[in-house]
């Protein structure tokens, strides 16, 4: 090759020139996106050795035509419960290296442009998204890139996608369902904190939504109200909940962080759990077993599990269902009667 200057970095097209292909060509054999006959892979791969061409994902891309990793996009953002969040990130490690795979994580809260520059750096396999919004901005763009996905929660439109979560909606529902089976006839919702349902985020908004039509569907008056973090903040809400609705006698918490504060806080307001107040929780089980508390166990675990179940699937370019809902169920305990 000529004109070259001593030091210039190789690209794409000077690896397709030397090989005599086209640029595209190249990207489909070090990505593997597409099937390359054996005579012209040969060739692109030994134009990248010739050139000491080196894509971003190293050596073992080339090999392999796979890099081995997939990216967990997971955005820290405000109201989020970091603790239940890093069992979705340990489930997915673990059930990755199972497969071989690597993670990762990539906690920036750049929207469709982080997207977008994972896709592009040829870093990674396949890419896993959490927090996922009911109109979530990155959907669009997931739906037009070759770089394969799966969802932990899924948007409004879930046409095109593999989406997997515990059923929310129907989580909200059975916490309801046990109240008003006990007896219980106005009960609220202590939810996640404000800035959660202000973006719009799947599970906070379905549970809200199942609390809401059971107690509808079963005659109960209820109330949904956000819960900020912190002791203090708990305490505020919850003194403020009791005060413009005295008669509640069934509390639904889904806030990870809020459930110790509340269960303090009840005696101090002349409530005593469950005498006075029934709580039921949507937290995990470890928390709901430490607590003696009802609740309805998320399954960070399982859910973490089948997402990079499906994603290897997609790797693979088998068929997977657009949403996969995992029931919920719920554990009687000391806390609601």
């Amino acid at each position: 090759m000529t004109g070259r200057a001593a030091g210039d970095q190789v690209t794409i097209a000077d690896v397709a020139r030397h090989a005599g292909v086209a640029a595209s060509t190249v990207s489909y054999v070090l990505s593997g996106k597409r099937a390359i006959s054996a005579t012209t892979r040969g060739r692109v791969l030994a134009s990248v050795r010739a050139l000491g061409y080196h894509p971003n994902a190293g050596a073992r891309a080339l090999a392999s035509r796979r890099a081995n990793v997939i990216a967990l996009v997971l955005p820290l953002r405000t109201g989020m419960q970091v603790p239940v969040v890093m069992r979705f990130a340990t489930a997915v490690v673990t059930t990755a290296r199972r497969h071989d795979h690597d993670v990762l994580l990539v906690t920036a809260d750049e929207g469709p442009a982080g997207l977008h520059r994972i896709a592009g750096s040829a870093l990674v396999d396949g890419v896993l998204l959490m927090d996922v919004e009911l109109e979530d901005s990155r959907v669009p763009l997931l739906r037009e890139l070759a770089l394969p996905g799966v969802l932990i929660g899924h948007p409004t439109d879930s046409s095109g996608l593999a989406c997997v979560d515990l059923d929310f909606r129907r989580a909200g529902e059975l916490c309801v369902e046990h109240l008003a089976g006990a007896g219980h006839r106005r009960i609220a919702l202590l939810g996640a904190p404000a800035a959660v349902y202000a973006r719009g985020t799947g599970f906070a908004h379905r549970t809200r939504a199942g609390v809401l039509a059971a107690a509808d569907r079963l005659g109960v008056d209820a109330v949904a109200r956000p819960c900020e973090e912190g002791p203090a903040a708990v305490r505020r809400d919850l003194e403020a909940l009791l005060a413009d609705h005295p008669g509640i006698t069934g509390l639904v918490v889904q806030n990870e962080s809020a459930v110790g504060p509340v269960l303090a806080t009840l005696p101090l307001l002349g409530r005593r759990v469950p005498r006075d107040v029934s709580v039921v929780a949507v937290c995990p089980d470890e928390l709901a077993e430490q607590s003696g508390l009802t609740g309805v166990p998320v399954p960070a675990e399982e859910v973490g599990r089948q997402a990079v179940t499906l994603l290897m699937r997609r790797l693979r370019d088998e068929p997977v269902p657009e949403v996969t809902l995992l029931e919920p169920s719920l554990t009687v305990r000391d806390t609601s009667r």
